[in-house]
């Protein structure tokens, strides 16, 4: 795929043929025009074809009156006149096209994701194979942190997989004989032995990118802003070029009118606006990759949030310890995480963690056991503990009168000597700034709805919902039903969508504007018009305002200028200004409305509001 874009070659080709004229002007004045020829039909050729196509699509705007006025400079011997509108056409859509997201882009990098091959175990051998070569009941290894190719269920081997970029689950999942994998996820630090229970085009991975396509093809295609004003200024342009060249039969005045209405604050001003806002949000740990979302993101009323990674840090933390008397919290808190410093268990990490805040001294364990489906048991100082679900606590006869209500969240028992000891709550914590962000979109952006849309258990969503102020809750949903329903929250008003995983990505091709949250997710920055590389909801806001101050600026500089230019149009239908003092006070409406447009790349610092 080329690095640019075939307008960005007519416009340096363009440029180029411009300099050669006016070379020849004062060497070779006879051959003066062969550049403008050229660049009439190498250049302008290409760009009326695709005007004609458009129109014959329905797709009317502001390109159209450039390519009526290539044609009427050419048929009048204007060759310059049409040169230079062939250079300001090729160069604004150019400009506007510039860091555009490739569509493919996100395929390619779900199909690098991916793993091409396989370990497929053959009796004692491991041989890799192409992933099409799989069928149901082979035997594949996982080794350690290597992507999954294949759903499959685990036959031999002890571990844990990360399946968030997936399911949307922020913590790693234990795994052992019997456990279910998905394909994609990531494997932790145990090789695992994996029975394949569905061919690979089948695989949960597989679905994912289907939807993907699919979430491309249907892409609602925004319509530009200089489109938009564009259509009614072409008409108007037209109806009062034809006018003059009716009242004075003079097929040059119908030039000038087109030439003074050439619509260069569209052209050039909206794009170097755009392209202004970009800088301005780079600076700011913000990559645009859709130009067009700047356009957008200031209209929409419904903003769909997922959960994990996006309104939560991802990851969990001891928020609840209950004891039984006369153990205090500290003391549970000790021994617990003593037996956990010799565990791979995901909430290991976090309890060793809160011991560490809390200064706590850990204890030397032995007889460290972790069989699968029997949770982690070990003893410290001669206390036999055992750290477990509480479904394993019941299966061990561990009375539910004694055990604390459950909560929203995950959770872990710990018996001493076979009694119940203390209950561990953990949460995946709230960002610090996503409740007063989420409360200010309303009375500052004009939000109407906000959603909270996770593959999470509902009590883990509803939870979070509760903290963070969000009344609409989708929960337990996978990437396909995410997909239907922010293509629903499309058809009612203009959608954005917050989210940080391979599971967002399609629903971040259906929404009006896709934001990736954090860079963590190649695949997720590839399907979406904006990352923020920065993960804090401040900046997010910051977007926001970016795109409200690019829209404000570029209306400024388009409507201004097409005011300018209607008068001058007016003034040469009635014979007052030469095709050639047109273009004259053309330049001058251009230069006022590009340094308008500069002024987006200014610093400024009021760009967000909570």
């Amino acid at each position: 795929m080329p690095r640019f874009s075939k307008e960005i070659y007519i416009a340096l080709f363009a440029l180029l043929g411009l300099f050669t004229h006016l070379a020849l002007r004062f060497t070779n004045p006879s051959h003066a025009n062969w550049p403008l020829l050229a660049i009439l039909i190498a250049g302008g050729a290409p760009l009326l074809f695709d005007l004609l196509r458009n129109i014959f699509a329905g797709d009317i705007g502001s390109d159209l009156l450039a390519g009526i006025s290539i044609l009427v400079s050419l048929i009048l011997g204007e060759y310059l006149a049409g040169s230079i509108i062939v250079l300001m056409l090729a160069g604004g859509t150019g400009l506007e096209q510039y860091a555009s997201r490739r569509a493919s882009g996100v395929l390619a990098a779900l199909s690098k994701r991916m793993p091409r091959i396989a370990h497929r175990i053959d009796g004692v051998q491991i041989t890799d194979v192409n992933l099409d070569e799989l069928k149901v009941n082979d035997k594949v290894s996982v080794f350690p942190h290597e992507i999954c190719p294949v759903d499959g269920a685990i036959e031999e081997g002890h571990g844990s997989m990360d399946e968030s970029y997936l399911t949307g689950e922020p913590f790693q999942i234990s795994k052992g004989p019997g456990a279910n994998v998905l394909s994609g996820s990531i494997n932790g630090e145990t090789a695992l032995r994996v029975a394949v229970t569905s061919l690979p085009v089948d695989s949960r991975y597989s679905k994912i990118m289907r939807v993907m396509r699919e979430a491309e093809q249907n892409r609602p295609r925004l319509r530009r802003l200089a489109d938009r004003l564009g259509a009614w200024y072409t008409l108007v342009a037209i109806i009062v070029a034809s006018t003059g060249w009716a009242i004075s039969t003079d097929p040059k005045r119908f030039l000038a009118v087109l030439v003074i209405a050439t619509p260069c604050p569209l052209l050039l001003a909206i794009p170097i606006t755009i392209m202004g806002a970009i800088s301005t949000a780079a600076r700011r740990s913000i990559i645009i990759k859709n130009p067009g979302m700047l356009e957008m993101i200031d209209t929409c009323r419904t903003v769909i949030f997922d959960k994990t990674g996006t309104l939560t840090y991802g990851k969990p933390s001891l928020t609840d310890v209950q004891t039984a008397p006369p153990l205090t919290e500290n003391e549970a808190v000790q021994m617990a995480a003593s037996v956990e410093q010799y565990s791979k268990h995901p909430l290991a990490a976090s309890l060793l963690a809160a011991a560490k805040d809390r200064d706590i001294v850990l204890h030397p364990a032995e007889s460290i056991s972790e069989r699968p489906g029997e949770g982690l048991t070990g003893i410290v100082q001669t206390a036999r503990l055992a750290i477990l679900s509480r479904k394993q606590a019941l299966a061990l006869g561990i009375s539910t009168a004694v055990l604390p209500e459950p909560i929203p969240g995950m959770e872990c028992i710990l018996l001493r000597d076979d009694k119940y000891a203390a209950a561990f709550r953990f949460q995946d914590a709230p960002r610090h700034d996503s409740h007063s962000f989420i409360q200010h979109l309303g009375p500052r952006h004009q939000i109407n709805r906000l959603m909270l849309l996770s593959g999470d258990r509902e009590a883990e969503v509803r939870y979070l919902a509760r903290q963070v102020g969000i009344d609409e809750v989708f929960f337990s949903k996978s990437p396909e039903e995410k997909l239907t329903i922010v293509r629903e929250e499309t058809k009612r008003a203009n959608v954005m969508f917050l989210g940080d995983g391979v599971n967002d990505a399609p629903s971040m091709q259906a929404a009006t504007v896709g934001i990736a949250f954090g860079p963590n997710c190649d695949i997720t920055a590839e399907a979406a018009d904006a990352v923020v590389l920065v993960a804090s909801l401040e900046k997010v806001d910051e977007l926001i305002h970016i795109g409200r101050r690019m829209r404000r600026i570029a209306m400024e500089s388009a409507v201004g200028g097409m005011a300018l230019s209607i008068i001058g149009m007016l003034l040469a239908a009635a014979g007052y200004l030469t095709p050639v003092a047109g273009a004259i006070a053309q330049e001058v409406i251009d230069a006022a409305a590009v340094l308008n447009a500069l002024r987006m790349t200014l610093p400024s610092e009021d760009l967000h509001d909570f």
